[in-house]
């Protein structure tokens, strides 16, 4: 989504300059504090167009153009997570944030090609599936507080600034989803991407393979699988917790879906895989894991989270 200058905009303003320069930053942050990217996107939008609304003597009076547009769009992302806890406890199964792609090939510019998702998100471990999972078990006063203090650092003067409360409040808004971490936080840290990425390889034949002994030998034996179609295909309403157990669902759903082949790809960051159906994408996996083993699954097959995967 491009941002357009609105009427009689002189593009060699140094503030238009700035207001472009923020952009990718804004989606950065909405990403992280919505957990999609779609809509980060139109908080961006929405965002840019509040500020060409403004007549040209109230947008010089704007001392930062950036700080405007920080407070501006985290105060959107605030009223739209308040409306997302409510839209969520009507979703049908699971809610898994939207996954976000990855760099696509070998000789392509560190960030992605152009117009990747990965060009315009900084792909770190504050956009893992479990840290975005994690982020969901949080109040909305909490992400936005823990999010910008934790992760944009900025200081609780300034977060107090930014959404209208107090310093105090922020402060104990951030300490308290700090707490939410610490209790659902996996027990064992991720292992190094290149370590990870070998286990979803070994991961990946197993399952093509049909494989339920080697699956059982890389899955955690407690490991937990869940699923989210959002209602717009078939998903397993609730975990599938065990090794076993998750095991002999893979193997169930590979046989039944004739034709389906996998391309391991980074999901948020991390090493993932892409499930393809007659060439079209049907299911993107994230995965957590710690020492040798898979802890975690996160599987999203709803159709409206997988657009960037599909261009």
């Amino acid at each position: 989504m491009t941002i357009q200058p609105g009427p009689g905009c002189d593009l060699s303003d140094p503030s238009l300059v700035a207001l472009t320069g923020e952009r990718r930053r804004l989606i950065n942050l909405a990403y992280r504090l919505l957990g999609s990217l779609s809509e980060a996107e139109d908080v961006v939008q929405e965002t840019y167009v509040r500020w060409y609304a403004m007549s040209r003597q109230r947008q010089e009076a704007v001392e930062s153009v950036g700080a405007w547009l920080t407070t501006v769009a985290t105060r959107i992302c605030l009223n739209l997570l308040g409306s997302a806890r409510a839209r969520r406890e009507r979703y049908v199964g699971h809610w898994i944030p939207e996954p976000l792609p990855g760099p696509t090939g070998p000789d392509g510019p560190p960030g992605g090609p152009a117009g990747d998702p990965a060009d315009r998100v900084t792909l770190d471990e504050s956009v893992t599936m479990a840290f975005l999972v994690l982020l969901e078990s949080m109040t909305p006063a909490e992400r936005v507080a823990f999010v910008l203090h934790d992760v944009f650092r900025y200081s609780f003067t300034e977060v107090a600034g930014i959404v209208g409360r107090s310093p105090a409040a922020c402060r104990q808004s951030a300490s308290s989803a700090r707490r939410r971490l610490r209790d659902g936080r996996p027990p064992s840290p991720p292992v190094p991407a290149g370590r990870a990425a070998g286990v979803v390889r070994e991961f990946k034949q197993a399952w093509e393979a049909k494989d339920v002994g080697a699956l059982i030998g890389l899955l955690d034996p407690a490991a937990t699988a869940v699923g989210d179609g959002g209602g717009r295909v078939t998903a397993v309403p609730y975990p599938i917790e065990g090794g076993e157990q998750v095991a002999h669902f893979l193997v169930r759903i590979a046989a039944k879906a004739t034709g389906l082949t996998f391309d391991e790809r980074t999901v948020n960051g991390r090493p993932g895989l892409v499930a393809r159906h007659d060439g079209a994408t049907v299911a993107v996996y994230a995965f957590h894991v710690a020492g040798v083993r898979i802890t975690h699954i996160w599987g999203v097959l709803n159709p409206e989270k997988l657009r960037p995967w599909t261009t």
